[in-house]
């Protein structure tokens, strides 16, 4: 979706369609936001991509941070739990598999505590290794999984 939200703060799924930046890169009104498994992007034509910028939504950055009713907080009551958010970002050409590239928006398996994170900046995440291509497709993994699938919110967004 594309999208112009500015709330940073408000938790829940009410808010899903914000990220955490609170704007585009640079300060721009509009960015896109993904959620779920299977988004894609098809280019015009076949080519090498430089990359993009990557954050959270507001709704899985707070989620992350605070647990709600339906997943937990990560890193545990302790800090210690080795919790992880990503997204893979796999690039095809002819609908054929190429490659793929994995950003944590969140990971919290070191060793020290200290260097947990939750990505609330736009991030660039450089796409010239996936090679000439004529599409992307986005697919979202956490820690915080049950029986019936992942209990972080699916939600990331991309600018640029």
């Amino acid at each position: 979706a594309l999208s112009n939200m500015k709330d940073t703060v408000t938790a829940g799924f009410t808010n899903q369609y914000s990220a955490i930046t609170g704007s585009g890169v640079r300060g721009t009104r509009n960015y896109m936001l993904s959620t779920g498994n299977g988004a894609y992007i098809k280019l015009d034509e076949t080519q090498t991509i430089s990359g993009a910028y990557f954050t959270n939504s507001t709704y899985a950055a707070r989620d992350m941070e605070q647990g709600s009713s339906f997943s937990k907080k990560f890193g545990g009551t302790d800090g210690n739990d080795e919790d992880f958010f990503r997204v893979v970002i796999s690039s095809y050409l002819a609908d054929e598999f190429v490659d793929s590239t994995i950003f944590y928006l969140a990971d919290y398996r070191f060793a020290d505590n200290a260097q947990d994170y939750i990505v609330k900046d736009w991030k660039w995440v450089d796409l010239t290794s996936l090679g000439a291509i004529d599409s992307v497709s986005f697919t979202l993994t956490s820690s915080d999984t049950a029986p019936w699938g992942m209990n972080t919110p699916a939600f990331f967004a991309i600018d640029n």
